[in-house]
């Protein structure tokens, strides 16, 4: 918590979340332009960002794009807020509230797995490892365009606009979120009224960036396209982290995580 208190300490690096909370996956150059800030200036802010963990970054090709990540804020809100006085923590209030506004068309989530970019994906990607940490496995041939068909214990999910969209083995990964179905609600336990309000939004994307670091990948999830107070925003932001942990936990111990 140190680091993300000296992070947010100065003004220039809140004007770069700022920036970030208006709009997601910005380049270093996008970035510049648009505080008129000197480049190198930037890069060095931008560096104690990511330190922190307020910032996480994915390649596209020769530029590096800049996601917020409102995790560390939401755990100082959870830790100080309830415990002092709501003027004495205002500016910390006000931030948190921000960055989950901002999160309403973008989930970002990185993980760190000692493992290969190789296994990484074949735990993404093969039917034996997506069932036992996920209980789903797809129907696919892992080709940009390709169909998906979601396979849930033997419940399956079929529509045309389930699709791949890019397939880059040991490195990114992006294919659209499935249909919202009465058989998956029920299975789910997910109500009619839950159900209604998810077939009313529309189709979300999710993204894995896999990136060597060391003796392990970073993994970024990016799961974005929400409408605006989207109901499967707030249902992902609970149900990424569970499952990226149980995915972690098997390809570092061979064991999933408890039910």
């Amino acid at each position: 918590m140190d680091e993300v208190f000296r992070a947010l300490a100065d003004p220039s690096r809140r004007r770069l979340l700022d920036s970030l909370n208006a709009r997601n996956g910005q380049s270093l150059r996008e970035l510049c332009a648009g505080l008129d800030m000197a480049r190198q200036s930037v890069s060095k802010h931008l560096a104690v960002l990511e330190a922190a963990h307020l910032v996480t970054t994915i390649r596209r090709g020769r530029e590096k794009l800049h996601y917020l990540d409102a995790a560390p804020i939401n755990a100082i809100a959870e830790r100080w807020i309830g415990r002092y006085d709501r003027q004495r923590a205002q500016a910390l209030h006000d931030l948190r509230t921000t960055l989950e506004q901002s999160a309403m068309n973008a989930f970002v989530y990185t993980t760190y797995i000692r493992t290969t970019p190789e296994r990484l994906w074949q735990a993404l990607t093969d039917p034996a490892f997506t069932r036992r940490y996920w209980g789903v496995s797809f129907d696919t041939d892992w080709t940009p365009g390709s169909p998906m068909t979601w396979d849930e214990n033997g419940r399956r999910t079929a529509h045309p606009a389930q699709v791949v969209l890019e397939s880059e083995p040991g490195r990114r990964l992006s294919y659209t979120w499935h249909t919202f179905t009465p058989e998956w609600a029920e299975a789910a336990g997910v109500s009619p009224e839950t159900l209604a309000r998810l077939t009313a939004e529309g189709r979300t994307k999710v993204t894995f960036d896999l990136e060597p670091h060391g003796d392990t990948v970073k993994l970024t999830v990016v799961h974005d396209g929400f409408d605006p107070g989207s109901t499967l925003r707030d249902m992902v932001s609970e149900g990424w982290p569970a499952l990226l942990s149980s995915m972690k936990t098997l390809l570092e111990t061979g064991e999933t995580l408890p039910a």
